[in-house]
């Protein structure tokens, strides 16, 4: 829908380019275009690490203003220009829709197909129909939103029915991009502009269309050559084993964890702590209880201080420290972090329970 968004906001600009100061609607076109325009613009050349789903960002004002522009369009349908550019705008969304809809070619062929067929025909009907008024009108104006919407209706139902995991969700099935939803490569052709096209814990994600394996026993993708997805890492709790997680990957607490973080949760203001977001989100989730992520996000930020986490410990704070069990970027490999996983190591007691090792910082 980002090309049909650009063309009605363009359209209603000049519709409303005359209007008095105070027009609300010219108003809202400007809103919501400086909205469309700064986003696109940032995504489209900010470097580094970009998330596909920050995309997410783009849709309200997508939203906005193909609703606002096909409205202010079907009122003059009675004019032919109005009727060329509202064909012109379904004939291509639909064309656009194919296109990317093509990067994964096996997948819902017939709809990519109906899709293509049924937008120029739909778009043609718009500019020659002797009457867009009364039942046909009303048919029209259904069919151009079907195929309009039917596209990214088939990857949201897609997208809703896969499970996903991990830190980076895609919409839509695996492409011939390399990526759900064709994701660009950063530097190097890595993905999300890692240095070198690398990415933690050493593999490739890009170029080679392998994936790499992260703390926790997961991919980033669903299958080969895919990413975002998630769905290959383990299931909480399958088989018993527990997985501390890592910067991409959610960590996956047992049974038997999971009751050792619950025993006399209550003493406690933490019941463990772990390296970065991800590392302490299973254990959290699973037990119901708080579980200190050292670090923020991915274990890089100087918060707590070795000094705090010491003080923590000696009022009896936090019941278990939970390894990383494998470095990668940010997690617990250098800085404070570090300098906490460092100290925890050489005072206390490692015991490893179903593949995860806790150090209990009450004994």
């Amino acid at each position: 829908m980002l090309p049909a968004a650009f063309a009605l906001l363009a359209i209603g600009l000049i519709l409303r380019g005359r209007a008095g100061r105070t027009d609300r609607s010219r108003a809202a076109y400007l809103v919501w275009g400086g909205w469309l325009a700064v986003t696109a613009a940032a995504f489209s050349f900010g470097q580094g690490i970009i998330h596909p789903y920050y995309a997410i960002a783009l849709a309200p004002a997508i939203g906005a203003l193909v609703g606002m522009g096909a409205v202010d369009l079907w009122h003059r349908r009675s004019e032919l220009w109005a009727r060329l550019a509202m064909g012109g705008t379904v004939a291509g969304t639909s064309w656009w829709a194919y296109q990317l809809m093509q990067r994964s070619p096996d997948w819902a062929p017939a709809l990519q197909t109906a899709i293509l067929v049924g937008g120029l025909a739909v778009g043609a009907l718009l500019v020659v129909a002797p009457s867009i008024r009364g039942r046909v009108g009303t048919g029209l104006a259904i069919a151009a939103c079907v195929v309009c919407l039917a596209g990214p209706a088939a990857y949201s139902l897609q997208t809703a029915s896969t499970t996903h995991s991990g830190s980076l969700p895609s919409a839509g099935p695996g492409t011939s991009l390399g990526g759900p939803g064709g994701m660009r490569g950063g530097p190097g052709g890595g993905m999300g502009g890692f240095p070198g096209g690398g990415a933690p814990g050493g593999g490739a994600m890009g170029g080679t269309g392998q994936m790499p394996t992260f703390p926790g026993g997961g991919t980033t993708g669903g299958t080969t050559g895919t990413t975002g997805a998630g769905t290959t890492g383990q299931a909480p709790g399958a088989g018993g084993q527990s997985t501390a997680g890592g910067l991409l990957t959610g960590s996956v607490s047992s049974d038997e964890v999971t009751a050792l973080l619950q025993a006399d949760a209550g003493d406690y203001t933490w019941v463990a702590a772990a390296i970065g977001s991800n590392s302490a989100s299973g254990f959290q989730l699973a037990s119901d209880e708080p579980v200190m992520a050292v670090g923020g996000f991915n274990g890089s930020d100087p918060s707590p201080t070795l000094a705090q986490f010491q003080q923590y410990v000696a009022d009896g704070q936090i019941h278990y420290f939970i390894s990383s069990g494998g470095g990668g970027m940010g997690m617990g490999s250098s800085g404070t972090s570090a300098q906490i996983t460092s100290w925890v190591q050489s005072n206390f007691t490692a015991t490893t329970v179903d593949g995860v090792t806790l150090y209990d910082l009450t004994a």
